[in-house]
């Protein structure tokens, strides 16, 4: 038991860290690399682009949640390092990826010719756009048919390694298709090297799934003849399908929807902003978020005294880094589009709090999402149908009138009434099986403490320092923004520090997580 509990602690902190390292560099060059996109094909590529991969995404619903059911059947026999159970998983996997593979493929086929009608007033040739629509459709189906296998290194918390090669052949692609924009200016080529890159990190990632695992073998008939041995798959998988749909909606949704109630090029400015916020969420939900399997193994145990203890140090780390990540997105993010690609590409200070909003949502959510994951409480198949129809309302009746703020009013509404007010007393009166308020009580507390903070902050930063509109340049960016980060750091692991036994409870860990890896 012990041992156990040590080896999940340290697989968790090996993939913070290296989660960490990968989001970092990633930030970096997507950043250096945006800039000089833009300028070589335009802000009307870049959002074609956007909107390809959104109206793709919507065909991963035909996933419906299967990797992620397998995940939650393989983390017991992982415990238990039964290997022939696992292979026997892993082989069902295959079966059932290889058909959700065909349908995807398809139903791109068959999307693909509505493509005229999404695109009518268009400057593209059919040629650039249909090659731009075939290769991200065959780098998605890549991972149907071959990485499947990457599933396995989530469950038994080695996502560390998925992340790496990823990030690692995602950076190397970007390069790339900055440099060739520069001495080509070719949009083919752009998709061209799209495509060559996921073919490349499947080559890669399986090597190494094969030399981490030499013993896993899959076969697609196996699959077919224990997919009844395993009934609990296909019960999680049509209760996570629907939890897929609100994802999706609103993930891939929302450039379509401004395309639709503005432009194209408005998607490119929102999507400039919006690659700023995803690579931060990224960064910070990716350290956090893997702890995601040692929970599974957590609730397991059934030990709900610890299970709220840990629940209550998560909650507060979330709400801490998100408090974080809402300032500087609203103070300093303008300010950096500004220097990174010009005034032009900037945004107003009301959407821009939008924007910081919906980025503080998506982090903080990520507690509930894990707990109740963890918990096994996929049967609310309701909510997430709720959460679009909620979402899809707001965005067209707003948009309609107000135009891009409205269309973003969708996705906060949709979050609140569904993550933050059903979610929670969904997973503490059927999962930890005790009162929501305590939830509440926790809820308020963190969020009236980030307020506090903030305030304090903003007011000793513009007392102290100076309005960070006038920033000249990188130098006054990196500056003040790094001053402006310690600064609401501190104030608020003090005020957490008061306020929050879960911050403390949290910060006590990290430090013998640190002493005992030393």
């Amino acid at each position: 038991m012990g041992d156990h509990s040590e080896s999940r602690t340290k697989k968790t902190l090996l993939n913070a860290r290296i989660n960490l390292i990968c989001y970092l560099a990633a930030l970096i060059t997507a950043f250096f690399t945006r800039k000089i996109l833009l300028e070589q094909l335009g802000a009307e590529f870049i959002g074609l682009t956007g909107t390809i991969g959104s109206l793709l995404g919507f065909l991963n619903l035909a996933e419906l949640g299967i990797g992620t059911a397998i995940s939650y059947v393989l983390y017991k026999p992982i415990a238990d390092s039964d290997r022939f159970k696992i292979n026997e998983i892993i082989s069902v996997l295959s079966y059932l990826y290889r058909w959700i593979g065909f349908a995807i493929l398809g139903m791109g086929i068959i999307f693909s010719l509505f493509l005229p009608i999404v695109f009518p007033n268009t400057s593209f040739s059919w040629f650039v756009i249909y090659f731009g629509f075939y290769a991200y459709l065959a780098t998605a189906l890549i991972g149907y048919f071959i990485n499947y296998k990457a599933t396995l290194l989530s469950a038994d918390q080695r996502n560390y390694i998925v992340t790496g090669y990823f990030q690692f052949t995602t950076t190397s692609k970007v390069i790339l298709q900055m440099v060739l924009a520069i001495y080509f200016r070719s949009f083919i080529i752009y998709f061209a090297i799209e495509l060559l890159s996921g073919v490349i990190n499947s080559i890669i990632l399986n090597w190494k799934i094969n030399q981490t695992y030499p013993w896993l073998k899959s076969e697609i008939k196996l699959g077919h003849k224990l997919l009844k041995k395993y009934p609990e798959i296909s019960k999680y998988t049509k209760q996570i399908f629907a939890h897929r749909v609100g994802g999706v909606v609103q993930g891939q949704l929302t450039p379509f929807l401004i395309y639709s109630f503005v432009s194209l090029p408005m998607v490119a400015l929102y999507t400039n902003y919006t690659l700023l916020t995803q690579k931060l969420e990224a960064l910070t939900s990716s350290v956090i978020n893997s702890a995601g399997a040692a929970i599974g193994n957590l609730v397991a145990e059934g030990d709900g005294a610890k299970i709220l203890k840990v629940f209550k140090e998560l909650l507060s780390l979330r709400l801490f880094v998100a408090t974080i990540a809402v300032t500087c997105i609203y103070k300093f993010s303008s300010a950096f589009i500004a220097v990174w690609l010009g005034d032009e590409y900037v945004l107003s200070n009301k959407i821009v709090a939008i924007i910081a909003i919906l980025s503080g949502l998506s982090i903080a959510r990520g507690v509930l999402d894990q707990f109740c994951y963890a918990c096994g409480l996929f049967a609310d198949i309701w909510a997430p149908y709720a959460e679009s129809i909620i979402m899809l309302l707001f965005a067209v009746v707003c948009g309609h009138y107000q135009g891009l703020p409205g269309v973003l009013y969708g996705p906060i509404m949709s979050i609140i009434i569904i993550i933050y007010i059903w979610k929670p007393y969904y997973l503490f009166t059927r999962g930890f099986k005790i009162s929501v308020f305590q939830y509440w009580k926790l809820f308020i507390t963190h969020i009236t403490t980030s307020i506090i903070a903030y305030i304090i902050t903003d007011r000793l930063y513009e007392i102290y320092i100076k309005d960070s509109s006038k920033l000249g340049g990188w130098g006054d960016l990196i500056a003040e923004g790094a001053i402006f980060t310690i600064l609401i750091f501190i104030v608020l692991s003090a005020t957490y520090y008061i306020t929050s036994d879960g911050f403390r409870n949290i910060t006590k860990r990290i430090n013998i997580g640190k002493k005992q890896h030393q």
